[in-house]
């Protein structure tokens, strides 16, 4: 046997496979052991060792492979890590926060990973010992020396004091986490009824919009008036312009007003030459830029819609710059008004061109998908109300002019207008159904700027507008749903007790074993309630783990922007724009281009090998300007984590091990930036 392996390891270098020819491959090993006679016995013996180190074989060069691909992502990761700049970095500093409260709140975070860390080598000490961390303060007072006395000293503050503070916020942390997760319970059932029972929001005059374009008229039509708002935003603003133009309504009742921010003026010409191309065309678009950037979008739409011209339009839809539409996105929406006075916005849910383009967009996808089809569409058929998205909406002018119009006062405009037209009496629809195709935020960067400003802005308006839901005259549920509901538990709440509970609590009650969290707590509701998350995309289901562990990291994130928003801090004012790749599938590029020139578009229509060639050369300059975050907050709360995970194996608690382990490991990924694209 030992010559016929040296003869195989000779003769077979590096990957030559291994070939075993069986004579009756119908054998078991009991019929080899029932054998009669001797020859039979060694020829079943040598088939069963050839097979185990074939076996053996295709095992090693599994593990092989194994080990070069991890060998790779290590060093992919290196490169990464060599290219970072800290979020304190001058001139790379985000700017969602104030100097001061990012001190305070890194500081913070520093020293529990201090202070834990000595508390792990105090443990270590203690189990060396043979106390096992278990030990009672009377048998600790019989061991002589210094270090048993201040140990007991230690266990005595922590049993009288420290355990009986963190057990109450523990509870109370619970507690909240009870709720929520019952409200979200409600939310799933209140979809699956709406699933049973097919309800979804009718027009009254269905199917009369085609009976009257077949005919050629243009009197059953609205006044419509699209607005796109954007600012430097050149990767998106052709096929967003281009989606808009071609949307299947009369000419004679639609205008379009591309609201321009941009500071950049090459960008600014860009969009007004697309603008000219498309007035060449016949469509009515006009071009808009406020040199002054007062207000942000707020204030962009308050300076649109001071038109004198708004007066002619009955209705006005929104699209952000990277949205592009449906042809049919009028015809879907706008009959909901008809016959229905008091319905003020007819809403769509977004879907997404980049869903599967990296893991930080697929656990995107998890959290909006939850939020439309789930959220949404509840609260738009049981309540009538839920916060406008900013886009993919009409809206009645007359709901934005009762309620106010559109004021800067927050960075969260769409749901300060939302709410304020929901006190007013006005009643919402959501559209499940009608999708608006949109971009998601591929670096962690952007994605962390667009967290921090939707849930610092809810925070701000709260304060705006809390005397004014307790004064106005809606009923009392309406009330207690905006108030308690809509901003404390979705808003505050929610934020709130993911990162003490996980972030703060959970580590400690390693230290502090006399306050303890149940099993229950810390797997079983969470796992539950992403179960629940994910069932809107079903396809999403294999990414469980890597969204509750990623939704547990970005609680640092939301959390800070809540306290920044809740007591008006200057990162609560701060606003940036969501930065975009201007990506689209191939073939919405070619429908573009066929479009285009069935309407004989000269000049104007982009040519889509032109377009591959600039993004082409967008990606070789973007390879040498991208460079990594290295985030502190997140990296101090990766080791905090990580050195709780250590303390409980002494413990021996399992699933607060794993859960520990497995969370400080997601903390230090996102703190090392290893999640999504990388930033310019």
């Amino acid at each position: 046997m030992a010559q016929w392996w040296g003869r195989e390891a000779r003769g077979g270098g590096g990957g030559t496979s291994v070939v075993v020819k069986m004579e009756s491959p119908d054998w078991a090993v009991p019929e080899s052991a029932a054998a009669g006679g001797k020859a039979g016995r060694g020829k079943n013996a040598r088939q069963i060792t050839w097979v185990l180190l074939l076996k053996a074989h295709r095992a090693a060069g599994k593990l092989t492979g194994v080990a070069s691909a991890a060998l790779s992502v290590a060093a992919a990761a290196r490169r990464r890590v060599a290219a970072g700049r800290t979020d304190a970095d001058g001139g790379a500093a985000p700017h969602e926060e104030s100097p001061a409260l990012r001190t305070r709140f890194y500081g913070f975070l520093r020293a529990s990973l201090v202070l834990s860390m000595l508390l792990l080598a105090v443990d270590v000490a203690a189990h060396l010992q043979g106390w096992h961390l278990a030990v009672d303060v009377p048998d600790l007072l019989a061991v002589e020396g210094l270090f048993a006395a201040g140990y007991a000293s230690w266990v005595r503050v922590r049993l009288e004091y420290l355990a009986p503070a963190l057990q109450f916020m523990a509870n109370a942390c619970v507690v909240l986490f009870l709720i929520q997760s019952a409200d979200r319970l409600i939310l799933c059932l209140g979809c699956l009824w709406i699933k049973l029972k097919g309800i979804k929001p009718v027009p009254k005059a269905a199917g009369k919009g085609s009976d009257d374009i077949e005919a050629g008229t243009t009197g059953e039509f609205p006044m419509v008036l699209v607005q796109i708002p954007m600012c430097n935003e050149k990767e998106v603003y052709q096929q967003s312009i281009g989606a808009v133009c071609g949307l299947d309504w009369p000419r004679p009742n639609f205008l379009v007003q591309v609201l321009d921010d941009s500071d950049d003026a090459a960008t600014s010409a860009l969009i007004k030459e697309e603008v000219e191309k498309w007035q060449r065309e016949g469509v009515r678009i006009l071009y808009r830029h406020r040199v002054i950037r007062d207000g942000y979008k707020a204030g962009n739409l308050k300076s649109a819609m001071n038109c004198s011209y708004v007066k002619d339009y009955e209705l006005v839809v929104i699209f952000d710059a990277d949205f592009q539409p449906q042809p049919d996105f009028l015809k879907r929406t706008v009959p909901h008004f008809k016959g229905n006075e008091d319905v003020g916005l007819v809403q769509a849910r977004w879907s997404f061109v980049n869903k599967d383009e990296n893991l930080l967009t697929r656990l995107q996808n998890i959290n909006l998908c939850f939020h439309f089809e789930v959220e949404q569409q509840v609260n738009g058929i049981f309540l009538n109300f839920f916060g406008f998205n900013g886009t993919a909406g009409v809206w009645r002018i007359k709901a934005l002019e009762d309620s106010g119009g559109w004021m800067e006062r927050t960075t969260v405009e769409d749901m300060d207008i939302a709410v304020r037209a929901h006190l007013k009496g006005w009643k919402f629809l959501f559209l499940n159904d009608v999708e608006c195709q949109c971009e998601l935020p591929e670096s962690y960067e952007a994605y962390r700027k667009q967290q921090h400003r939707w849930h610092s802005g809810p925070m701000q308006l709260f304060r705006l507008c809390f005397v004014d839901i307790i004064k106005s005259k809606i009923g009392f549920w309406k009330k207690f749903n905006l108030i308690f509901l809509f901003f404390l538990l979705r808003k505050l709440i929610l934020p709130f007790y993911s990162f003490t509970l996980f972030c703060i609590i959970l580590p400690m009650t390693m230290f502090i074993p006399e306050a303890e969290l149940p099993a229950w707590v810390v797997c079983y509701i969470p796992a539950t309630m992403s179960l629940l998350n994910i069932l809107p995309a079903p396809k999403s289901f294999p990414f469980i783990v890597p969204y509750l562990l990623f939704e547990n990291t970005m609680s640092v994130t939301k959390f800070n922007a809540m306290i920044s928003g809740l007591f008006q801090l200057g990162s609560a004012y701060e606003w940036v724009v969501t930065k975009k790749s201007g990506r689209s599938s191939e073939g919405d590029l070619i429908s573009l281009v066929e479009k285009q020139s069935k309407q004989q578009r000269v000049g104007s229509a982009p040519n889509l090998d032109s377009l591959t060639k600039e993004s082409s050369n967008l990606k070789k300059d973007s390879k040498k300007k991208k460079h990594n975050r290295i985030y502190r907050k997140e990296l101090a709360l990766s080791f905090l984590l990580l050195t709780a995970a250590a303390r409980s194996m002494l413990s021996v608690q399992g699933i607060h091990f794993y859960f520990l382990l497995f969370q400080g490991v997601s903390f230090l990924v996102v703190g090392l930036d290893l999640i999504g694209e990388q930033v310019e």
